[in-house]
């Protein structure tokens, strides 16, 4: 058996995109080039690595089991070939994924400062909600995430890592910031404005707001933390979103912060697939991440 790392390259492709026109064009290969590549590699093994349906290639049982270690061999290789190309004690390209509010208002300080740190300044950052980066990272597309929801997932490790507030806010001239001593049963029948399903900021409120009141109506689901900000700084519902978020238009006076008698604290998480090769570059960003502090 002589496996080439070129047909490994396009297996993991196909796996990602799902089908050979997308694979092809992210390859910069013809169609049936990696038809034939595909097609090789399943002949050396003896196994069907995709389940055909239509048009497009799910990754069965078989694959599953390749997909780490081709990950991990395309990885070693590329080590290999930036081993002599760079200066500085490590190499290679970091692939890093964050959800809203941590890509947003961390991450971009924490890549400062690892560059610093580091003396390395290849890296790729992908902002998403946390189910979108936790399938990215269960597709091997993606090599570290930090996310502000909480996962749970089998083939991933998660780690605490940074602290983060939680706050109810609205326009300055809403009739809760009116309010003295809120409650929480002033939040009763009110308008929010919302993340979408998948993302941490939603499940914080679900998970700790929502089941603290009887009734409430949300008339907004957005996909984007500044426009939730500039929607509730329209006055048209309240929100809960990061103290980090809203901070800029807390100062700018947009939006004001309700004091309620609740501890909004949660926490960041670390991410990696566990059978993820972890290149010396993997590890020193995972260890910095682990020191690091805003």
């Amino acid at each position: 058996m002589n496996i080439a790392l070129r047909q490994l390259k396009v297996f993991v492709t196909v796996a990602q995109e799902l089908t050979i026109t997308a694979a092809a064009e992210k390859l910069f290969l013809s169609k049936p080039a990696v038809s034939m590549a595909l097609s090789e590699l399943e002949k050396q093994l003896g196994h069907k690595l995709f389940d055909r349906n239509n048009n497009r290639l799910l990754i069965n049982e078989q694959g599953k089991r390749l997909l780490p270690l081709a990950d991990e061999l395309l990885a070693r290789s590329q080590d290999i070939e930036q081993l002599f190309c760079q200066e500085g004690p490590v190499t290679g390209k970091l692939k890093i994924g964050s959800s809203d509010t941590v890509g947003n208002q961390v991450t971009p300080f924490l890549l400062r400062d690892f560059r610093q740190d580091s003396g390395h300044c290849d890296q790729s950052l992908f902002i998403a909600n946390t189910a979108h980066i936790c399938h990215m990272l269960s597709e091997f597309e993606l090599d570290i995430g930090l996310v502000e929801g909480k996962v749970q997932a089998d083939n991933l490790a998660v780690s605490p890592w940074l602290g983060d507030e939680m706050v109810v806010a609205c326009h300055p001239d809403h009739p809760l910031a009116q309010v003295e001593q809120l409650s929480l049963s002033d939040l009763e029948h009110s308008e929010w404005i919302l993340r979408e399903s998948g993302s941490g900021t939603r499940e914080y409120f679900l998970g700790r707001l929502a089941p603290r009141l009887e009734n409430w109506h949300q008339v907004f689901e957005l996909n984007n933390t500044e426009a939730i900000i500039n929607c509730t700084a329209a006055g048209l519902g309240i929100t809960c979103l990061s103290r980090r978020a809203v901070d800029h238009a807390v100062k700018d006076n947009r939006l004001t912060i309700l004091p309620l008698p609740l501890d909004m604290q949660r926490q960041y998480w670390l991410l990696y697939h566990k059978e993820k090769y972890q290149s010396p570059l993997l590890k020193l960003f995972i260890t910095f991440c682990q020191q690091w502090h805003l």
